[in-house]
């Protein structure tokens, strides 16, 4: 199944950084947080990404083209033979397509400009800017149990967010209201699992905006499920926050690393 990563934001509330590069390319423990969240779908088991570029998409693909030059020993030998040698390649098996999907497109725009990578099969969605120890197993098998369109990760993590409103079950959401106030509602924390159904709610306009029109469309037409999450759940949004979760990766206190390191 492959995992489709929104990267392509401007990251404007944490413009001290992303004035140089992308969002999701500012680091946590001198990883970007791309990276991380990579790392957390490798450890289900998820190693085919579909990355959404836009915003100086240049330094994403730069960054995977020279990926095992990061990762790993390398001797340049610059005599006659003029070759590089890779030592103790420890670059992980994944596939990774970066799409370019426009500087201003909006989220939903930016799903629908993958869908030829996607094809007609189910797919993993997430933001690029977020970390948890959300139970990917789990959520799929809800999502497929379900029979939904979409299920998202609800969480609860304050009141900068919009909220979901939900039906009898807990699980159904029948509305989507952003940037409501905090009313101890559920927000969605993304690590979402879409069936290709999902592209017939998006359009390929820049002003699509996944979490508006087409979350409250497919919420009336009963095809969006919740599955709920308890546990940890942290944005960048600014500097603030990336502090936070410079201190959980550099105390080991990181709650969303599931692998042992190399």
């Amino acid at each position: 199944m492959k995992v489709v990563i929104l990267a392509g934001g401007l990251g404007t509330r944490i413009s001290e950084e992303s004035h140089l590069k992308p969002k999701p390319m500012i680091t946590i423990g001198e990883q970007p947080i791309l990276w991380h969240i990579m790392k957390y779908y490798s450890s289900f088991g998820f190693q085919d990404f579909v990355i959404c570029c836009g915003y100086k998409s240049h330094c994403i693909k730069e960054y995977f083209a020279d990926y095992y030059l990061y990762r790993s020993d390398v001797t340049f030998d610059f005599s006659a033979e003029n070759r590089m040698t890779v030592h103790n390649n420890v670059a992980e098996p994944w596939r990774v397509t970066l799409v370019d999907t426009g500087l201003y497109a909006q989220t939903g725009a930016r799903v629908k400009r993958v869908q030829k990578y996607i094809g007609d099969e189910p797919f993993m969605l997430t933001y690029g800017d977020g970390v948890s120890d959300v139970d990917l197993n789990a959520l799929l098998l809800q999502h497929e149990e379900s029979g939904k369109t979409v299920t998202l990760t609800g969480i609860q993590p304050g009141g900068r967010f919009g909220v979901l409103d939900l039906g009898p079950s807990g699980t159904d959401i029948i509305g989507f209201r952003e940037k409501a106030k905090e009313d101890g509602g559920w927000i969605n924390g993304g690590f979402m699992v879409m069936q290709p159904e999902v592209f017939d709610y998006l359009e390929n306009r820049d002003d699509c905006i996944l979490e508006r029109t087409p979350m409250e469309r497919l919420a009336a037409d009963g095809k969006l499920g919740m599955y709920r999450h308890e546990g940890f759940w942290q944005c960048m949004d600014t500097q603030r926050d990336r502090g936070a979760l410079e201190y959980l990766w550099g105390n080991q206190k990181a709650p969303w690393k599931r692998w042992e390191d190399e």
